[in-house]
């Protein structure tokens, strides 16, 4: 059997098989906090599910990809990020045990008023939308060229598979699912590692050495990742909506927990790109890789992207009707809550079928929500309303400076690839902070 049959086999039979093992809910609280028997998730299957909701298909191809061209630096660099765990752990620890709030939305609304609310709905919204469409194009891209029915029927029937199951039980599938998907993450990785290990003269030596620690050879991007992690996690439902389904000290433990293990996973799948830097690969390094060891390997590669979108597609599902539903108020039913379900899918797969570079501009990315910092670090400090406008605002326009590379040159300091990300976040991150402070201090 061919390879391309293999990969429909396995899209197709990976997706029945956890619509049949996902529960169904049948109460609000099963289908939007995975509440079962009075009880909720544990500090493990908590952990298990934030990590592998966020080693989503993208991701994972990008940390390959940074592998490739910066070494384990790349990898590394790629996996700051996942200190935005340990960020969002603390702060909505104590968000919820001191300032005795329980979701970001009331938060938000106690202290800066529904405007602040509203604002915030629209940047999450976007993301969920963005998740769907990136996330699909990386397994569309497996099957076929961008453009070809292969491409675009593999996007289709994946989307429906993954939208089946998490409308049967909302975040209690995503969860449940998401188990099963980090134990089969694990073992695939394994494997990958172990046939890219017993290639001659590829050791742990060659891949500690295969990259130069240096600002332009991916510590620019590193710093960036870092600094980013004081606001990137509060505007990802996805995450931060685990938040608020177990106790604060196993939420808090398990998203400490998931930091760490999270970091691991992506500096390890990075090796990837490391071995195809090694052996003189070009392009997508999981692809090049892949079609190196033939069609095993491949199709193990193909099945960790299956499973790796599978889990973060399902939980933006959930998120967008958790959304709707409760953080909006909009209808308290379940049948609306599993209507808009299929709404986010419909909708974030209309892009698949555009030019997706018209589409890069309109990402909602991790700088232009950097005026999330001052609101979720000094969430304690009390300033007028005003404040939370203000420092959003000076995120975005700091996002949009990044993207139409208008920041001015003499105030990036390094040099390199992501200089400007770096220098951007920043200054960005610097008046941001002022903007949320002048308000309370004119006030005094």
């Amino acid at each position: 059997m061919s390879a391309i049959n293999w990969q429909w086999l396995l899209i197709i039979s990976s997706g029945v098989v956890l619509f049949l093992l996902s529960p169904l809910a049948k109460t609000t609280e099963q289908f939007f906090k995975a509440t079962h028997n009075k009880k909720s998730p544990n500090t493990l299957v908590l952990m298990g599910s934030l990590v592998i909701s966020w080693i989503f298909a993208k991701s994972i191809t990008n940390a390959a990809n940074l592998g490739l061209s910066f070494g384990l630096v790349g990898g590394v660099a790629y996996a700051g990020y996942y200190l935005s765990f340990a960020v969002a752990g603390v702060v909505l620890y104590k968000i919820r045990v001191e300032g005795k709030f329980n979701s970001i939305h009331n938060f938000l609304t106690s202290k800066f008023g529904k405007g602040a609310m509203a604002l915030f709905s629209v940047l999450i919204a976007i993301r969920l939308f963005n998740e769907v469409w990136s996330n699909t194009m990386v397994i569309g891209s497996y099957f076929g060229d961008i453009g070809s029915s292969s491409y675009y029927w593999a996007i289709i029937i994946f989307t429906l598979l993954t939208l089946a199951y998490a409308i049967k039980g909302g975040l209690s599938s995503s969860i449940f699912t998401d188990v099963i998907q980090m134990v089969l993450f694990g073992i695939l990785l394994i494997i990958i590692l172990w046939n890219i290990f017993s290639v001659k003269d590829f050791t742990i030596n060659k891949v500690l050495h295969s990259g130069t620690w240096s600002f332009e050879l991916g510590l620019n991007l590193f710093f960036a990742a870092l600094i980013q992690s004081f606001s990137y996690p509060f505007h990802d439902p996805v995450l931060t909506d685990r938040a608020f389904i177990s106790s604060p000290k196993v939420t808090r433990k398990s998203f400490l927990l998931a930091s760490l293990l999270g970091a691991l996973c992506i500096i390890l799948f990075s090796l990837i790109g490391v071995f195809a830097q090694e052996q003189g690969l070009s392009g997508q390094a999981a692809v090049e890789v892949g079609q190196f060891f033939g069609i095993i390997v491949l199709l193990v590669i193909n099945f960790i992207m299956i499973t790796s979108a599978a889990s973060t597609l399902d939980s933006t599902f959930s998120s967008f009707s958790k959304l709707l539903v409760i953080d909006l108020g909009a209808v308290n039913d379940l049948t609306f809550g599993r209507a808009s379900m299929a709404v986010i899918a419909i909708l974030g797969t209309l892009p698949v079928f555009l030019d997706a570079e018209i589409l890069s501009a309109t990402t909602i990315s991790g700088t232009m929500v950097i005026g999330l910092t001052p609101v979720f670090l000094f969430w304690k400090k009390n300033v007028p309303k005003v404040s939370f406008f203000l420092s959003v605002a000076t995120g975005i326009i700091f996002g949009f400076l990044l993207i139409f590379e208008s920041f001015p040159n003499n105030l990036i300091f390094t040099s390199g690839n992501y200089a400007d990300l770096l220098w951007v976040n920043i200054w960005g991150i610097f008046c941001c902070i002022i903007v949320y402070l002048i308000p309370s201090w004119i006030k005094k």
